[in-house]
């Protein structure tokens, strides 16, 4: 089984397979419009316009799981993050990230990538307390913990490395860079 095995469900509802991607290096992402991580979108747009003509594509996949913090439909949350951080990169339908009813690319990359915590300090705190209290699988394995996590994927889609939402978002583009 490879990444490209799989399909992906576009905002419309139509099916896209991950084979479209092959021989891009991928930065995969779940993402929320009312995360305290939203601002991301900014830093994740400004990665795609420097290295999207390098073979990068950043799919972008919004998730209520934590918190509530996409409640919007697929086209009230791609309105948002195009109006208000200007978003070109592939942004797909809602999904769930964990669980019985995760996407089936995400049961692979969980599957495949570990948890190895939020970091130090105040902003790794207050992310591992929230997680702790809004998601019930907390640290098992490679679960996703929180929105704005990232999955950096190779041009032969193997997953080179995971990204915690308080990832530094220059340590992102500086591994992302090394692999284009």
């Amino acid at each position: 089984m490879s990444i490209y095995d799989f399909n992906i469900t576009a905002r419309d509802g139509s099916e896209i397979p991950m084979e479209n991607y092959r021989g891009k290096v991928l930065l995969i992402v779940n993402t929320a419009t009312g995360c305290g991580f939203t601002p991301q979108y900014e830093d994740l747009q400004k990665l795609y316009d420097a290295h999207h003509e390098d073979g990068l594509e950043i799919l972008d996949f919004p998730c209520n799981q934590f918190a509530n913090q996409a409640p919007g439909d697929n086209e009230q949350i791609h309105t948002f993050c195009k109006g208000r951080f200007g978003i070109t990169f592939p942004q797909f339908a809602k999904i769930d990230v964990n669980g019985p009813d995760a996407s089936p690319l995400y049961k692979y990359l969980t599957d495949n990538t570990k948890f190895e915590g939020f970091g130090k300090g105040f902003k790794a705190k207050m992310v591992s307390m929230a997680a702790k209290a809004n998601n019930k699988a907390y640290t098992s394995a490679g679960t996703i913990q929180w929105n704005f996590t990232k999955i950096l994927v190779d041009r032969e889609g193997n997953i080179v490395d995971r990204f915690e939402p308080t990832t530094d978002m220059k340590t992102v583009t500086e591994k992302v860079e090394s692999v284009l």
